[in-house]
């Protein structure tokens, strides 16, 4: 069966196209991290904000790959960023960081949710570390009502690898062509799309809703609305 696509109309049953839906976590489950925040996590490494933020990122995807460790990850960072790493700062950025993506975007956790209360299989493909993803698991406990999730660090590879995707749809138990993968990065939606993921690249929540809508899967979008989910 052909399966809608970006390219193509939509049939006005979209949504039955659609066995599970995928999301990203960073700037989509949850977002941006705050100026504040950011400054909190450089104040506490004690270093200069151009320095901090080049070394945070530099090693980030390695981080995420599994390649690194949390301890391994801001020993990294501080020597490239040249501040001193001893174990009371070492704790301190590691719930920093947690702090900097634990900023819920609410609006796409309460539709999460009402899938889920709909018996709609939901899952997480995230590039994350270790540390991070302990973390966000211990201080999201709804993280749990997700029929699977795929954490990066553990499976020692990253998006936009093609095999993190396809593991990820094995473990939701459906074709790639039947999910609809959610993410903010143009290069994870182009890499999913080629292996026949329906996909939507998130902006901001207005964009979202327009795009859902665009395509025919207002059903999807509205499912179980008048339930309130609980989520703190």
């Amino acid at each position: 069966m052909a399966l809608p696509n970006a390219e193509t109309p939509h049939p006005h049953n979209a949504a039955s196209y659609i066995d599970a839906v995928l999301f990203d976590y960073g700037q989509v489950l949850s977002l941006p991290p705050k100026p504040a925040e950011w400054e909190r996590i450089r104040s506490i490494a004690g270093a200069g904000s151009e320095r901090f933020h080049a070394a945070y990122w530099k090693f980030r995807h390695d981080y995420d790959r599994g390649a690194l460790t949390g301890a391994t990850y801001w020993r990294a960072v501080a020597d490239e960023a040249g501040f001193e790493l001893d174990p009371a700062k070492f704790t301190a950025l590691l719930a920093a960081d947690v702090d900097l993506w634990t900023n819920l975007n609410q609006p796409i956790v309460d539709w999460a949710l009402r899938l889920q209360r709909a018996g709609i299989r939901t899952g997480i493909l995230s590039n994350i570390g270790d540390a991070i993803a302990y973390g966000i698991i211990a201080r999201l406990p709804w993280l749990s009502g997700f029929y699977h999730c795929t954490w990066s660090y553990a499976l020692h590879m990253a998006k936009p690898e093609p095999a993190i995707y396809l593991k990820t749809a094995e473990a939701l138990g459906t074709a790639p062509a039947n999910i609809l993968f959610i993410d903010d990065r143009e290069e994870n939606i182009a890499a999913a799309s080629a292996l026949e993921f329906q996909t939507l690249h998130y902006t901001n929540h207005a964009a979202f809703e327009h795009e859902m809508h665009q395509r025919g899967l207002d059903s999807l979008l509205k499912v179980a609305v008048e339930r309130e989910p609980a989520t703190k």
